[in-house]
């Protein structure tokens, strides 16, 4: 992917989170990995958004409605009714038939064909990164780590300009993955590890993909 059209991406999906409506309210939206790097042109695009949960009910009859329209659970309590509503067409659900939040915001905001990643969270960017990494390392799953490298582009409904314009410019510095994980006090060898099982889960992805996390 290009990196200015990727770039052009990561502004879209601010233009649609700052609209709204959205399946659920989202607070942040950074950027990691290639994109953050300055690398051009990039494998593909990382984007996290930290979302909040709902809490109750914006609609107490949409359940039932969405259900018997949809043939989705949850509708208006862990997905937005109002949303639904508006965007019926990206709609998802979990293997359960409950509405999948972060399906959902993968549908909303990312087109299908293009290489992008998107992960989504209840907890902000550098919280997860440790999160993550802990239970990777305790499980040997290396490919699950969160390249801790990010930039936050949005937060609490204000746009970093400044930043994004840094991005574009290609002047926000970094070190190597490997590196940045040694930052995280993890050894040199196994950063080393972690860094290629990363590399090589990344190249068996296509199009766009989605993780939902709740920490």
């Amino acid at each position: 992917m290009e990196r200015e059209a990727a770039l052009d991406r990561v502004e879209a999906i601010i233009d649609a989170v700052d609209e709204g409506p959205m399946p659920v309210p989202v607070r942040e939206v950074w950027v990691y990995g290639d994109v953050a790097l300055g690398l051009d042109p990039i494998e593909r695009l990382d984007v996290y958004v930290t979302k909040d949960l709902l809490m109750r009910s914006d609609d107490p009859e949409a359940a039932e409605e969405f259900e018997r329209s949809h043939g989705v659970k949850g509708i208006g309590r862990s997905v937005s009714a109002e949303w639904a509503r508006e965007h019926p067409e990206h709609i998802r659900a979990n293997d359960n038939g409950h509405a999948a939040p972060e399906k959902c915001l993968a549908a909303h905001l990312l087109p299908e064909d293009e290489p992008i990643h998107l992960e989504v969270c209840n907890a902000p960017f550098d919280r997860n990164v440790r999160q993550r990494l802990r239970s990777a390392l305790d499980r040997g799953a290396y490919e699950q780590v969160l390249d801790p490298r990010g930039v936050q582009l949005y937060g609490e409904g204000q746009r970093a300009a400044e930043t994004m314009a840094r991005l574009r410019n290609g002047e926000l510095p970094f070190p190597t993955l490997s590196g940045a994980l040694e930052m995280l006090e993890v050894d040199e060898g196994e950063a080393a590890e972690i860094a290629e099982a990363m590399a090589s889960y990344r190249e068996r992805q296509e199009g766009a993909t989605v993780r939902g996390d709740v920490v």
